[in-house]
């Protein structure tokens, strides 16, 4: 196969334009790349002639020129870089009868003189220097693309799932003793293993430049005490009997510690771990733990404060002064004059004259599952079996608002103003620092170390104006109602309960069953379920 080319012959005659045309398959050569040849060297000639010789061409042909002396040519190398930089081909044109060929040495060095200075085929060069192909474009060099690197990457050998919910039983009862939130460790167990990152290989393009593969996620191992690491800082182990939790991606291994009861006996309790009370804890005392809190009798009017969950497997009666805060989940069989507030979910069978928040969703459901009286809040939904009482009690559910995320997202903002305004002053430093540079002034050893540390500190602010921006994001989306807040009442709801969905409220004016209240429009409707 060979495509078709042209060439300049001289002869007594004078000079005539040769015309080869393709075999075997080849291609022709552009009528424009001939016109282009003949215009660059003044040889006048007829461009409606040209191409209907072309057109069809079997067999070559020669067309004299009207030239006044020769035109001796030599062989012509035609160098072209792709615009990615990554390949580049070359393209011969004949030289006249009596015109000079080019050798592998001059070819070589036209492509270097064309900026072509990597991953040339020295072996093609070769093959056309003994094979003469022309108006061919013949990929003479490839560059070679950056191998991208590996993330690094942590493996939890614990369940890291904060959602766990009690289990409905099939006579209606919720099973509260059997709940497997605890990841429970012992001495030497691994916790976490790192893969570290793999960096990337340099590429490069033809014309010799270097390209760099993406830069990878790097990370590290966090831990707390009780936990022991591997000499090459890849695995960590639990050094004690207890518990395991990660808390913004760091472990946490804590012993618990486990009580009869909290009463005169024991006096107030505050530990580092989770606690566990076999019985209960008596009204006025108080219980504070870093972990979870696991209450398996009854608790009155007490005070219990968690990092994590909040466990309560026979209920707790307030008495008006009871009050549960949790980092993570309140579950307890019922609530009565309980002031309640959880970052994550609350469940319970009953729900009395209490006033409850939860950061997502309230559950009340199971063999009674009833909310009457006091208010009960939650950002996401409330689901519950009955709602309110036909006796009158002032009931007040509220779900699509949650005042701890909105000034969180204000501190955000406030966060990402200020290092921005940091940020562009930090620039100015880098700035002027450039332009002296470029002057060739010099700093001091006292100026030369507070332009790398602004250098750093720049990339620090970066980093934390881009992680913030992207926590807004999530949290925009969660104020803006994104996830459809609801109450849904899987039996009956009383008038005079009191419906409120983000700004928006209603009073139920008469008995509804199997309904859920959602935002439509800006009003509160009643769908049925």
């Amino acid at each position: 196969m060979a495509n078709g080319f042209f060439q300049l012959i001289h002869n007594a005659h004078g000079t005539s334009l040769k015309i080869v045309p393709p075999t075997d398959g080849g291609e022709m050569f552009p009528v424009t790349e001939l016109s282009d040849y003949l215009n660059e060297r003044n040889i006048r000639f007829d461009l409606h002639k040209l191409n209907a010789t072309c057109l069809g061409l079997k067999e070559k042909v020669e067309i004299p020129l009207n030239l006044e002396m020769g035109y001796r040519e030599s062989e012509k190398c035609i160098v072209t870089i792709s615009p990615d930089k990554m390949s580049a081909t070359m393209r011969f044109h004949a030289p006249s009868n009596d015109g000079e060929v080019m050798n592998s040495t001059e070819i070589l060095q036209e492509l270097r003189h064309k900026g072509v200075q990597y991953g040339v085929k020295e072996d093609v060069v070769e093959q056309f220097v003994e094979h003469r192909e022309y108006c061919k474009d013949i990929l003479i060099a490839e560059g070679t693309e950056p191998i991208q690197g590996t993330d690094a990457s942590i493996e939890y050998f614990f369940s890291t799932d904060i959602h766990a919910k009690p289990t409905l039983l099939e006579d209606g009862s919720v099973d509260f003793f059997n709940l497997n939130t605890i990841n429970h460790c012992n001495k030497g167990d691994m916790l976490a293993r790192l893969s570290p990152a793999v960096p990337g290989q340099n590429g490069m393009n033809v014309t010799g430049e270097n390209l760099k593969p993406r830069e990878v996620r790097r990370m590290m191992l966090h831990y707390g005490r009780n936990i022991s690491i591997s000499e090459d800082k890849t695995c960590i182990y639990s050094e004690v009997n207890g518990h395991v939790v990660l808390v913004e991606e760091k472990v946490f291994v804590s012993d618990v510690l486990e009580l009869e009861n909290v009463d005169m006996s024991t006096g107030n309790i505050e530990y580092e771990g989770s606690v566990l009370v076999r019985g209960n804890v008596c009204s006025n005392f108080s219980v504070i733990s870093r972990g979870n809190i696991e209450v398996r009798g009854i608790v009155e009017g007490a005070y219990l404060e968690a990092d994590g969950d909040i466990i309560i497997a026979r209920g707790m009666n307030g008495m008006g002064k009871g009050e549960l805060k949790a980092g993570g989940n309140i579950v307890v069989k019922f609530m009565e004059n309980v002031n309640a507030e959880a970052q994550g979910y609350v469940s319970a069978e009953t729900i009395l004259h209490s006033h409850v928040s939860a950061g997502t969703d309230v559950t009340v459901t199971g063999r009674k599952g009833f909310i009457a009286g006091g208010r009960v809040c939650a950002t996401h939904s409330i689901n519950v079996k009955t709602l309110g009482s036909a006796m009158g009690a002032d009931t007040i559910v509220e779900v699509g608002v949650d005042p701890g995320l909105k000034n969180k997202f204000q501190q955000y903002q406030k966060d990402i103003v200020e290092a921005r305004s940091e940020l562009d002053r930090i620039e100015g430093v880098i700035s002027s620092a450039k332009k002296r540079l470029a002057s060739h002034s010099t700093f001091t050893e006292e100026q030369a170390k507070f332009i790398a540390t602004s250098i750093l500190r720049k990339a620090d602010l970066t980093r934390e104006i881009a992680t913030k921006e992207k926590k807004l994001e999530e949290m925009q989306d969660l104020m803006e109602g994104k996830k459809v807040a609801q109450i849904i009442v899987t039996g009956e709801v009383y008038p005079g309960t009191k419906v409120c969905i983000s700004e928006v409220s209603m009073v139920v004016k008469s008995v509804c069953q199997y309904c859920r209240f959602v935002k439509v429009r800006g009003d509160v409707k009643l769908e049925a379920i």
